[in-house]
């Protein structure tokens, strides 16, 4: 316990002590969800988290499950589900925080309950870890959640797609093109580069729908990004500098500090495929985490758009091991300020 004295009737104090303890209370959400084992944690159960809460706090919610996002063509993501018996889900949560014709503040996280790597199988150390692969989509989630139980006055849609990537014998393979929602084909020559295939699908579709005033997604998605920036700070891209900066002062009143990568016309040059629109990695093994952004910003178009690879950041590894949290500290500074 932490006993805090103040002076009577501080409510500036007061206020900030209540807006920590929320978002402590949403840091710990998101936790608990990265540190579940992926037997447990599917995305069965994560879909019921998202309706219990979404019940609780007065959320709307709407829940795709294969059937349905087949239908609205959701190639790429089911293309990373083929493999596992576990159906995957996409689960949008809407919380009206603001006034009735304010555009939204889209969230998106990718949800891999569990990412051997499919086909092209990861290596055995440290595979265990690959239960943390959903925590983007666990801080998207803690985030909408902090934010309605906040009130804060802004309109926020979190769109989150739940699947396991596994090599299942009906698995997609290296080599294989499947067609995404914004109807942009992609060569996949990398299974174990699922991520991307995951968010382009939930991005284009949460643009599609909900005309955001700006997109943010959170992903641990590239290696690369670790090998860049370390286990401390995050990765930022984006194709937007007001966006950009804004989540750049939030990360860092918020001690979660994230540092701005490039992107650039020759790392989508890098994705050229002889049989599709695009390819899933590039073609050499340079840039890896620039390259996965900039297949993402094919899928956003005009919109402000920022991603964060949160890959270093997400979980601890060794004996500390286990999920920090983040970035839902960032997420909510960040929220506060749009709210503004």
């Amino acid at each position: 316990n932490i006993d805090l004295y103040v002076p009577d009737e501080n409510k500036d104090v007061e206020k900030a002590y209540a807006e920590g303890v929320s978002v402590g209370v949403g840091v710990q959400m998101a936790k608990q969800y990265g540190d579940m084992p992926a037997n447990l944690c599917t995305p069965k159960f994560m879909t019921e988290e998202c309706m219990k809460l979404a019940g609780s706090l007065g959320l709307d919610v709407t829940v795709f499950d294969e059937k349905a996002m087949e239908k609205l063509g959701m190639g790429c993501l089911l293309g990373v589900a083929k493999g596992s018996h576990q159906k995957p889900r996409m689960v949008v949560i809407e919380y009206h925080g603001g006034k009735k014709d304010d555009t939204p503040v889209a969230l998106v996280g990718k949800g891999l309950t569990f990412d051997s790597g499919g086909i092209s199988l990861k290596p055995a150390k440290g595979m265990d870890e690959m239960k943390y692969d959903m925590c983007g989509a666990a801080a998207m989630i803690a985030s909408i959640a902090t934010a309605a139980a906040m009130k804060l006055p802004v309109n926020i849609v979190a769109a989150v797609g739940f699947t396991e990537n596994m090599p299942g014998s009906s698995a997609t393979k290296p080599g294989d093109i499947l067609k995404s929602y914004a109807g942009k084909t992609v060569e996949v020559l990398n299974t174990d580069a699922e991520g991307r295939l995951v968010l382009c699908d939930v991005l284009a579709y949460t643009i599609d729908k909900f005309k955001p005033k700006c997109v943010v997604d959170a992903a641990t998605l590239t290696g690369a990004c670790v090998v860049a920036l370390g286990n401390d700070i995050a990765g930022l891209f984006s194709n937007d500098e007001e966006l950009a900066m804004s989540l750049m002062m939030a990360g860092d009143t918020a001690m979660d500090p994230v540092w701005r990568m490039p992107l650039d016309i020759s790392f989508t040059k890098a994705l050229k495929s002889n049989f599709a629109d695009l390819a899933n990695i590039s073609d050499s093994r340079g840039a890896g985490a620039c390259t996965a952004a900039a297949f993402l910003e094919e899928f956003v178009g005009d919109t402000p758009w920022a991603h964060l690879d949160i890959a270093g950041v997400a979980n601890k590894s060794g004996k500390e091991k286990g999920s920090t949290g983040r970035p839902v500290p960032l997420l909510i500074n960040f929220l506060e300020d749009q709210a503004e």
